[in-house]
């Protein structure tokens, strides 16, 4: 962004309905002007019709065989909970993108995080759903095509020799509070409550299909505010394990009840399972996107000292605050690290509708455009309420071969390969 952008989305950052508005309003003059023109590597394939969604995930199996994906029927409006999503692989050959199968449908989605469908191990998936309106998981072992029902939904997944193990919040709330990030179905409570000690931050137990409560919005309102703030509702989203599995990141936020309630507070935090406590990143009260690296630190968008940028964050050293390349990087992206010193984000579609994909070095305080990508003005959210914008999401598969995205820059929602070029 430009320094007028830039200082304008600092003034509206935190009402996603007035700056939905300026943006809308300010492309629309540039819609008048010729279209620019793309950048993208050789050698990329795509298939219209699929998505996958969110940035924290790959879909790409440990064999390199097998590419995660969804098939969606319709764009431009947010799903009914009787419309289902097709879930499936893609064969994948060295950035290839084969034939698809078909492993089931989902009943719990949306356009921004789909269903959460990820690898459980080389063979097995698990995904969100819903059945009889009741929210659940399911994982398929792909070989046998075996199913096991999941009584909750899940978020992220950990898995290894010790355990395997998920997170869970309520999506009833989280779709009171962000439209089209939760599922059209009743969890049990009152989204109109405050802050209630019945819900907040659980963990799953995917072997034994049991649930248990870590945090709870009561507990984490007291802890990250010092009082429980009657005019908001509190809720958690965005969780994430460290690849260690000792660490749970998740965005903490809340959002007025009444009047302007679209603007909203953000806090990031870490929960630490070996010792059970509470650890709040020093992020200034912001935060949107993020990832974590095998060093366990993570990467993030967010806004400090009023000057959004993407910064390194570690829970063993809150000291550690590193802008990267803030000069250049200075809007909210989606990242995905290459290696524990590189990490690829991309930007929501500027002026002229181009979204980017950087390449960014960690070390070397510097970033390099990868690809740039046309996103058609119909894919734009049209309000808080209607969340169907196609958002690159880049994802790095294929230990940095690859990356994975989404663009809609067809016409049509697609699943993009590209090679990762250094």
């Amino acid at each position: 962004m430009n320094k007028i952008e830039t200082a304008v989305y600092n003034l509206v950052r935190k009402n996603p309905a007035l700056k939905q508005t300026i943006r809308n309003l300010y492309q629309g003059v540039f819609d008048l002007m010729p279209r620019k023109s793309e950048i993208l590597p050789e050698g990329y394939d795509y298939r219209e019709g699929y998505f996958f969604g969110f940035h924290d995930v790959s879909p790409l199996s440990a064999d390199e065989t097998k590419l995660l994906a969804m098939h969606n029927s319709f764009d431009f409006r947010m799903p009914r909970p009787e419309e289902g999503l097709e879930v499936g692989y893609f064969d994948f050959n060295n950035g290839k993108i084969g034939e698809w199968h078909r492993l089931g449908i989902s009943y719990a989605w949306n356009f921004h995080k789909g269903c959460r469908l990820q690898w459980l191990d080389n063979g097995r998936v698990i995904f969100n759903t819903a059945v009889d309106g009741k929210l659940c998981a399911q994982i398929i072992d792909i070989p046998s095509r075996n199913e096991k029902t999941i009584p909750y939904p899940i978020d992220s997944v950990y898995v290894s020799e010790k355990e395997a193990v998920a997170t869970s919040f309520s999506y009833e709330r989280l779709e009171r509070c962000m439209p089209g990030y939760g599922y059209p179905y009743k969890d049990g409570g009152d989204t109109d409550k405050t802050a209630p000690d019945d819900t907040g931050l659980f963990l799953i137990d995917l072997n034994l299909g049991t649930r248990r409560k870590l945090l709870n919005l009561h507990d984490l309102a007291m802890q990250v505010c010092g009082c429980v703030e009657d005019e908001y509702l509190h809720f958690v989203t965005h969780t994430e394990f460290s690849p260690d599995g000792r660490y749970i990141s998740f965005l903490y936020r809340r959002i007025p009840k009444e009047g302007d309630y679209m603007k909203r507070r953000s806090v990031m935090c870490v929960y630490d399972r070996h010792t059970e406590k509470l650890i709040v990143l020093p992020t200034q009260e912001s935060g949107s996107h993020y990832v974590w690296n095998s060093r366990n630190k993570l990467v993030a968008s967010v806004n400090l000292d009023g000057k959004n940028c993407h910064a390194l964050f570690s829970p063993e050293d809150l000291s550690l605050v590193q802008p990267v390349d803030a000069e250049h990087l200075n809007s909210d992206g989606h990242q995905s690290f290459v290696n524990d010193d590189c990490f690829i984000t991309d930007t929501y579609p500027d002026k002229y509708r181009m979204a980017n994909i950087y390449l960014v070095d960690i070390d070397g305080n510097n970033s390099r455009l990868m690809a740039k990508v046309y996103s058609p003005k119909k894919f734009q959210t049209k309000d808080f309420h209607c969340h169907i914008a196609c958002d690159l999401h880049p994802r790095v598969i294929g230990n940095g071969k690859w990356v994975c995205f989404d663009s809609p820059r067809t016409g049509k929602r697609g699943l993009y390969v590209i090679p990762l070029t250094y």
